[in-house]
């Protein structure tokens, strides 16, 4: 059956939760992005049966992290059944970039574009934007200057690399 299992890589987006009452499960959402358009993009359920995996994911994982998931994915047989991830073996790849604040007022909801994260600034209409490996590019005054702020960001790095 070690045949069946896939290996896939994604970012976690969301908190973690358990899946009883005692922790020995847990559920997550997996974000698969294998290229960086927003459109290829797949949010996969998984879950996680293993108690001592399942105390690392609820424990140890925040939103923003890359992960490497291997498991067997489980197709719906019914119209009403969902599709899942059963997951067996589960690797951080990279860490989620630090919060600059210490204590945020609420948690922020993570957006991933291609080699960026954003997150909403709390205190404004604002989005924080990061690379991947934690760089800080800029705040958008709002979502729909997203674009022009990552272009002018591209730009400055391919002409030198001020920030």
């Amino acid at each position: 059956m070690t045949d069946d299992a896939i290996v896939l890589d994604g970012f976690l987006d969301e908190e973690t939760i358990p899946g009883d009452l005692h922790g020995t499960t847990a559920r997550f959402r997996l974000t698969i992005s294998p290229t960086d358009e927003r459109t290829d993009e797949a949010i996969l359920p998984c879950s996680v049966t293993d108690a001592e995996l399942a105390h690392t994911v609820i424990h140890d994982l925040v939103p923003g992290d890359e992960l490497r998931v291997t498991g067997y994915l489980r197709l719906p047989r019914t119209p009403d059944e969902r599709m899942w991830l059963v997951v067996t073996e589960l690797a951080v790849l990279q860490t989620a970039p630090p919060h600059s604040d210490p204590a945020p007022a609420a948690p922020a909801h993570i957006e991933r574009y291609g080699a960026y994260v954003c997150c909403p600034d709390v205190d404004s209409t604002g989005v924080q934007v990061f690379t991947e490996s934690g760089t800080w590019v800029g705040i958008a005054p709002d979502p729909d200057g997203l674009g022009a702020l990552l272009a002018a960001f591209e730009h400055r790095q391919e002409a030198g690399g001020d920030q």
